[in-house]
């Protein structure tokens, strides 16, 4: 059916006034769209709710103590929840980091307690946990194992060096330094070390894996290996370097702890594997590979952090914080495979 000249007019206007619509207004409705989808977003929506429900819920939540309590639980954790976040970008996982993290605090206690200098005994548990990362990425990327059996076996391997050492009994270390003890129990104004060390490591690996080549590349790794390599990229080196280097931050992560506590516990980090992956699955990190940020990842480690604070002053069973626990890790895994099968 021919269109007629009136009709054509008005097809005309509707374009014109579509394109007028594309202008500052436009401009700003779709980047409030973007925001929308982000998953980002909606992590921080779920996070205030539950800080508006808890506000009313239970009159400890806003205080300084729990806000400060909080913020100290999930500052240290979330130094692993970066690295399985980058390893979880380029396609691999790591069930070893409760384990490997008790390894590292059982490492610098002994040396401690042997004469060593804190800081020397520090960098040598450092050093320790890239080895054991470096090795895993070893299996992984030159003998052809998968991620998950590998950590699976470094992870009982790590703990039963740490019952070995210690006889299964925690290291006391009452004669640390202030100086050391002040990376984990200092302040600088109002604000604890810990948060400090913390944002440092979150806002510097944020921006190598947003502005870096290096760290590009390990998206491009978790997306598609073959079609990655056959385009130039070392993927095998990418994965051997993610793995050593969630492995190194679970020392860090390890050494602040041990500052933090006092102490060397060798049954420390049991479950660690779950809230971590749990937290980087949650804030947009798939188990597939190839997509993910930090700051998702850190936000989901705030709602788990979060949501355990409220359990625990709504005077909920233990059994069944990890019963919610678990159901959140699964939930979170279920709707990643969803996205994925989507995308697919």
């Amino acid at each position: 059916m021919a269109t007629t000249p009136a009709e054509k007019g008005a097809e005309m206007g509707a374009e014109m006034g579509a394109d007028r619509g594309a202008g500052p207004a436009g401009g700003l409705a779709a980047t409030l769209r973007r925001l929308l989808r982000m998953r980002e977003t909606g992590l921080i929506l779920i996070i205030l709710v539950l800080f508006v429900a808890m506000s009313f819920a239970s009159p400890y939540f806003l205080t300084w103590n729990n806000m400060r309590a909080m913020a100290m639980a999930f500052a240290v954790e979330g130094i692993v929840v970066v690295g399985m976040t980058i390893l979880l970008i380029s396609g691999g996982i790591d069930l070893s980091v409760g384990s490997v993290t008790a390894l590292a605090m059982v490492i610098a206690g002994l040396l401690f307690l042997a004469g060593i200098d804190p800081w020397v005994a520090s960098g040598i548990a450092i050093a320790a946990c890239t080895a054991i990362g470096a090795t895993m990425g070893f299996f992984v990327t030159r003998v052809g194992l998968h991620h998950f059996i590998v950590s699976l076996a470094v992870m009982v391997i790590a703990r039963g060096l740490c019952l070995l050492g210690t006889g299964g009994r925690p290291i006391g270390l009452y004669t640390l330094p202030p100086e050391f003890k002040f990376i984990g129990q200092g302040s600088i104004g109002v604000i604890p070390v810990v948060i400090i060390l913390f944002v440092v490591v979150v806002v510097a690996f944020d921006f190598l894996l947003r502005r870096t080549t290096m760290f590009r590349k390990v998206f491009y790794t978790g997306s598609n290996e073959k079609a990655a390599a056959y385009s130039g990229i070392r993927t095998k080196k990418v994965v051997f370097l993610t793995t050593t280097l969630c492995s190194a931050l679970c020392g860090v992560a390890a050494i602040i702890y041990m500052a933090r506590f006092g102490s060397a516990q060798p049954t420390f980090g049991v479950g660690m594997e779950l809230n971590v992956i749990a937290a980087a699955v949650i804030g947009g990190a798939s188990l597939s590979g190839g997509t993910g940020t930090i700051l998702g990842a850190i936000l989901g480690t705030i709602l788990l952090s979060v949501v355990s604070s409220s359990l625990a002053l709504l005077d909920v069973s233990v059994y069944w914080q990890d019963i919610i626990r678990g159901s959140i890790l699964l939930a979170a895994v279920t709707i990643d495979h969803y996205i994925n099968r989507r995308r697919g």
